[in-house]
């Protein structure tokens, strides 16, 4: 078993494992509209361990984050292709909301991207969902576009992004 990299509460933050896919599927499957394949978090934990993170408390998962790896342009106005970090889910179980449990997993997520020297860490949030954006604002992510009706079911998103900067 793993060695946590935080504790929020009694929840224990690790990387997420093989063996974790499951619960985190059925995670998604309770909070979330968008749904993916097996084979998608599978190539997403190979990617990218260190931004793969799961919350666990008394034994049972109850939150995780995924990001993956893109190149692509900035959020920035950096001219050409930058490295960039991407969340792609991030979730908590309603039950255990308002802990700090998310909060946590997505500062630990910046670090795992961080850690790979990526230029920026970018996301997708519903526009309605205003607790995230203040949380992502207070967490230095800031909105850089509107995606008119990003949702399946018609809703936009705003994309928010953070930049990192590396000293020489």
């Amino acid at each position: 078993m793993q060695v946590g990299l935080r504790q929020v509460g009694d929840c224990t933050l690790r990387r997420a494992e093989p063996g974790d896919l499951i619960p985190v599927m059925e995670i998604n499957l309770k909070t979330l509209p968008e749904h993916y394949s097996d084979y998608f978090y599978e190539s997403l934990l190979a990617e990218l361990p260190e931004a793969f993170l799961l919350g666990e408390s008394a034994g049972r998962a109850v939150g995780y984050i995924m990001c993956k790896l893109e190149y692509g342009f900035s959020s920035f106005k950096k001219l050409g292709f930058v490295k960039r970090g991407h969340v792609v889910s991030v979730a908590v179980l309603p039950e255990q909301r308002r802990r700090g449990i998310g909060k946590a997993l997505v500062e630990e997520a910046v670090a795992g991207v961080r850690s790979r020297k990526c230029d920026e860490l970018y996301l997708e949030v519903r526009c309605s969902n205003t607790d995230a954006v203040g949380l992502y604002e207070g967490m230095g992510f800031s909105k850089r576009q509107q995606l008119k009706s990003y949702y399946r079911d018609g809703e936009d998103a705003y994309v928010m992004a953070i930049e990192f900067e590396y000293p020489d």
